[in-house]
């Protein structure tokens, strides 16, 4: 696997295996990350984390392990939000041979010195319906949290399990962003106050919705569902507004 700095001879593809363009290695991306561009996979380039070969004339060859690169970088911010420094450091941390915690097999890069060790094996979640559940080890592994981790947003009323200690994957969303947040030294105990600011929220909308519930029929249900889709995309658009007001006072502009 070729090492995080970006010089062409640490890239272990042989010199004689197909090597792809930037427009072919959009194509093979494309369907798992739709809103990847030919500007991003640019500036993972300008980065440090894709090292792909020029031609003479400048034209830019990628190979299978570049490709293997740019999916680790996509679906760890994608998924855990890393930030690009933190999936630097991981992707170095793979380049030695080291093993990181929650790591899915199928976005780790290849490579002779990547350990496996430790690897959960996931099942193809996009198969899987919203309520179904994962055992512990497997929900950490795709929330890309560790146990301890895990057990404080259980704690702390972030994500629920069963009385067989399993998660559904619905959850994951939650899990993956206190993920993270995790890494700016946020902790699952500082992140109460999102969930007793959710809870407060549902309560409100669901007043609104329980004059149409009470009707009790298919049709008063799928108004009801209609108008809490509506009213929660309005809910966050007003957090997201009221946070980025606040932080602009935090930068003073």
């Amino acid at each position: 696997m070729p090492q995080a700095s970006g010089s062409a001879d640490r890239d272990t593809t042989s010199e004689n295996a197909p090597r792809l363009t930037i427009g072919e290695v959009l194509a093979r991306l494309r369907g798992e990350f739709p809103d990847v561009t030919i500007s991003k996979i640019r500036y993972l380039e300008a980065e440090d984390l894709v090292h792909p070969q020029r031609t003479p004339s400048g034209y830019r060859k990628f190979s299978d392990v570049d490709v293997s690169r740019l999916r680790y970088v996509l679906a760890a911010q994608r998924d855990q939000y890393l930030p690009l420094r933190v999936i630097k450091e991981q992707l170095g941390a793979l380049d030695r041979g080291e093993t990181l915690p929650g790591l899915q097999a199928e976005h780790a890069p290849p490579g002779d010195g990547v350990a496996v060790g430790g690897v959960v094996a996931l099942p193809d979640l996009a198969d899987l319906p919203p309520t179904a559940p994962l055992n512990a080890e497997e929900f950490a592994a795709a929330a890309g949290l560790d146990d301890v981790q895990l057990a404080d947003c259980v704690q702390f009323g972030l994500v629920a399990r069963d009385s067989a200690g399993r998660h559904e994957i619905s959850d994951l969303p939650v899990a993956r962003a206190v993920a993270g947040l995790a890494q700016h030294g946020i902790e699952p105990r500082h992140l109460r106050a999102y969930r007793t600011g959710a809870e407060r929220e549902a309560a409100l909308l669901e007043q609104l919705v329980a004059p149409v519930l009470r009707a009790r029929s298919e049709e008063a249900r799928a108004r009801a569902t209609e108008q809490l889709g509506e009213l929660a995309a309005l809910s966050v658009q007003l957090h997201t507004a009221l946070l980025e007001a606040r932080l602009r006072d935090v930068l003073g502009s």
